[in-house]
């Protein structure tokens, strides 16, 4: 028999592993609870720990249309109308929630038929409808879920039904109902559930669609517990653990927001019918399907339901945009745009693996036309950088190559260049055009700063000296990450070295602060490790205690001034900080005779 004993798991280890399991078989919400973790009764339920705001609090209601389109015009080229649109009823649906709910002073009433501003936005596919969204719902701070119209049935689980997607909300809320309640929805493909015009009586499988999607588009009550679900039912098994009450979670959609999207590659055909019915002047010298295109901007309700919409779909759809085809020019400014994620996915794809990739402007130019021959919009754009950089991306890991310029010359002979850059890794004519890019990057940088540094400066001048807004130009530089984003970690760094410094009193008793060099210190080794600034000053202030404890029985000094030195080499500064206390303080005779 041996004598190792096995130990037998836990009620804790045995839960895990089994959730583990069936969190791979079923998703990731599905967890284990022991039967005997459920409350006794009588026994007072456990509190949830909960930090920061909660709710409502986390949505920016204060927003202006104004505002919102300066946003989204550093992400989105062109596009102009439709971003108008989109911001204006975007913060109107939000500040009118806000009002409402001043008036309302905790009342239950509701105004009674109110329509929300739910949008159909129209346009091809890869001129950033899904983007525009996405970006909105990260600014005002509210989640976002999208789903494919087409996988919808009329009576759920072909693929689900819209009322999935209002359970994914407050997935996405991380469980905070009434967040979720205030949420965005984005049904794409929705042309595609339109009756075809082309069959006898009513195409029900379509139209049926549309009327499930009518309540929750206005006002419904969504069950977050689904019988044939078991995440929710698990789900209910664990609140049931923790409340040790049994509640009827609901989920109130009169405040989610709702904006479908289709391509409608049809419709402009029948808004060019209505226009040349009434003979407004439009018709006859339309040849090609990117003039018809143009006719969209026109588009009325009463061409959706022409194009095969119930009248009662769209009447809960009153806010229509129409994005427009992009062109090669569009595309160009788009890998031009230093925000755009396509050049910066693929920056941070080389970066990973520390190689510094720049573009010339006539490679972006090159790359832009082979894009735009997929006729996907800005998805080609991937397709086209990839194929390019595909040889790169395999080789120049393995080498001992640093940076990468992609020139003209690399987008019409990939293959070739790599060979060429493998044969001369430091040729000194890529290395001068590198360097030309890196200083013509930098001065779109200062530019970029120029604009933004005043609200910051306003705001917080003793934050932001000009040594940190130079270090937002390297730090984006090196990273490639948005100059507000930078802006705004680097004042939250400031705001942990203040917080440090004063829990640092509370615990030990001395009063200590960085100077300005300490704290640039600090700063730049928080970013470039990433590193919270708090870690950086708990791991230079090991010592601290015990050096200030020395120095105040000597002298009396308990505040001090610590320069860049005591976060650089903090043995030196401080065994240097003792000798000269200890000069300046000498031990008195008596103290002499004691220590002998």
């Amino acid at each position: 028999m041996s004598d190792r004993t096995e130990k037998f798991p836990s009620q804790e280890e045995l839960e895990k592993e089994l959730s583990d399991y069936l969190s791979k078989k079923y998703g990731s919400r599905i967890k284990v609870v022991s039967p005997m973790m459920i409350p006794k009764p009588g026994e007072p339920p456990k509190e949830e720990e909960t930090t920061g705001p909660r709710g409502i609090d986390q949505i920016k209601f204060a927003m202006k249309p104004e505002e919102l389109l300066a946003y989204l015009d550093q992400y989105v080229i062109r596009q102009d109308e439709a971003k108008a649109i989109l911001a204006t009823k975007v913060c109107t649906h939000y500040n009118r929630i806000k009002f409402q709910k001043r008036l309302e002073r905790g009342r239950q009433s509701q105004t009674v038929g109110r329509i929300k501003n739910n949008i159909i936005l129209i346009g091809p596919t890869g001129v950033g409808k899904t983007y525009l969204i996405k970006l909105i719902a990260q600014k005002i701070g509210v989640p976002f879920v999208k789903g494919d119209a087409t996988k919808f049935s009329e009576t759920g689980y072909v693929g689900g039904d819209v009322e999935d997607l209002v359970r994914d909300l407050v997935t996405e809320a991380g469980e905070d109902i009434e967040l979720a309640e205030h949420g965005i929805i984005y049904l794409d493909e929705i042309d595609k559930i339109a009756s075809a015009r082309n069959i006898v009586g009513i195409d029900v499988s379509r139209t049926g669609v549309q009327r499930t999607l009518l309540k929750p588009m206005e006002e419904t009550e969504v069950d977050l517990r689904v019988p044939h679900d078991p995440v929710s039912q698990m789900q209910a098994i664990e609140d049931y653990r923790r409340t040790g009450k049994r509640e009827k979670r609901t989920v109130n959609t009169r405040n989610i927001l709702f904006i479908v999207s289709g391509a409608f590659n049809e419709l402009a055909a029948v808004v060019k019918n209505r226009l040349q019915k009434h003979e407004i002047g439009f018709g006859a010298a339309v040849h090609s399907r990117e003039d018809e295109y143009k006719f969209l901007k026109y588009a009325r309700a009463e061409d959706l339901i022409a194009y095969g919409f119930e009248s009662e779909f769209i009447g809960r759809l009153p806010v229509v945009a129409v994005l427009e085809r992009l062109e090669i020019d569009d595309l160009h400014e788009i890998l031009k745009n230093p925000n755009n994620p396509v050049v910066l996915g693929k920056k941070e794809d080389f970066r990973s693996y520390g190689v510094d990739i720049k573009f010339s402007d006539e490679a972006l130019r090159l790359l832009a036309e082979m894009a735009y021959q997929e006729k996907t919009g800005a998805r080609g754009l991937v397709g086209a950088i990839e194929r390019v950089l595909l040889p790169f991306e395999k080789k120049l890991p393995s080498t001992d190559i640093k940076y990468l310029v992609v020139t003209p010359e690399v987008v019409r002979d990939p293959e070739g260049e790599l060979i060429e850059l493998l044969a001369h890794p430091h040729d000194p004519k890529r290395s001068s055009v590198y360097r030309r890019i890196v200083d013509e990057e930098r001065e779109q940088i200062q530019e970029q700063i120029a604009t933004k540094k005043q609200r910051y400066l306003a705001d917080y001048p003793m934050v932001f000296s000009p040594h940190r807004i130079a270090l937002v130009a390297d730090y984006h530089l090196r990273t490639g990450l948005p100059v507000e984003r930078i802006f705004d970690e680097i004042l939250a760094l400031y705001n942990q070295i203040t917080l440090f410094e004063g829990g640092y009193h509370e615990r030990f008793g001395f009063k200590i602060h960085f100077n300005e060099e300490a704290i640039n210190t600090i700063i730049e080794q928080s970013l470039f490790q990433e590193m919270a600034a708090t870690t950086i000053c708990a791991r230079n202030a090991n010592n601290y205690d015990y050096a200030f404890r020395l120095i105040a029985d000597r002298s009396g000094q308990t505040q001090f001034i610590l320069p860049r030195e005591a976060v650089t080499d903090p043995d030196r500064y401080l065994n240097q900080l003792i000798r000269d206390t200890f000069h300046q303080y000498p031990a008195s005779a008596a103290e002499t005779d004691n220590e002998g």
